[in-house]
């Protein structure tokens, strides 16, 4: 039987701020480094021993997986990175004050966009140095894959694109699959798997250091989701 672990990142510098932070390689908080070492805890409380680790190319979710992996002891185990499982790019919105976004475009269109489906923020604009085209970790892309906003939508054929390719094979196998990612890349694997509809997902948030637990048969028909806390808590 596979099973899925989905874990976002904990808290990063600019959660703390209230900054969108999108395709910004920022690093976790201290808090965050805590959360991350309390998701290890409770995996090895629940004896979710992980055989594969993925993650994106973002700091605050390597960091993460590597922080769990660490206070559980298990670092042993390969962790594969991939940009197709990045945060959601916030476009021009990224590294502003979420608050000042809302009171400049309205609640209205902030919600659209934020916790929407198909509704992405402006783009950057061509030469804006926030671009991925500057930052050297995407050199090896094809240009024209590099984003400069995106919608869930958009986030979600990539990171579902990876799933098939990557991750559901592990599952097959009947492995324990770690995912270390982001709240949104995150967001469009949980509508994939429930089979949540564009006004469903609107609704889901997906909690900072929280293991997010999905159990499978062999045929990947998805049997049981748990939400994995202290055994205390």
């Amino acid at each position: 039987m596979g099973k899925l672990i989905l874990l976002r990142h904990g808290q990063s510098l600019y959660n703390k701020e209230n900054l969108f932070t999108g395709w910004t390689d920022i690093d976790l908080s201290e808090e965050g480094r805590a959360e991350a070492a309390e998701a290890g805890k409770i995996l090895a409380e629940n004896d979710l021993f992980p055989g594969i680790c993925f993650t994106s190319w973002l700091k605050r979710a390597i960091h993460t997986a590597q922080i769990a992996l660490r206070e559980m002891e298990w670092e042993h185990i390969d962790l594969i990175k991939s940009w197709k499982i990045n945060e959601r790019h916030y476009g021009a919105w990224q590294r502003h004050n979420k608050d000042a976004i809302k009171k400049e475009v309205g609640e209205e269109t902030f919600i659209a966009i934020r916790r929407g489906y198909d509704t992405p923020p402006p783009p950057l604009p061509p030469g804006d140095p926030r671009g991925p085209e500057f930052d050297p970790k995407y050199r090896s892309l094809d240009p024209s894959l590099l984003p400069r906003s995106e919608s869930l939508k958009d986030t979600r054929k990539r990171s579902l694109n990876y799933f098939a390719e990557r991750i559901a094979p592990e599952l097959a196998r009947n492995k324990t699959v770690l995912v270390s990612a982001h709240g949104n890349s995150l967001r469009a694997l949980t509508m994939a798997i429930e089979h949540l509809t564009p006004a469903e997902v609107v609704k889901v948030e997906i909690p900072t250091g929280i293991p997010i637990l999905y159990e499978f048969d062999e045929t990947l028909h998805l049997l049981k989701k748990q939400i994995l806390k202290k055994e205390n808590s």
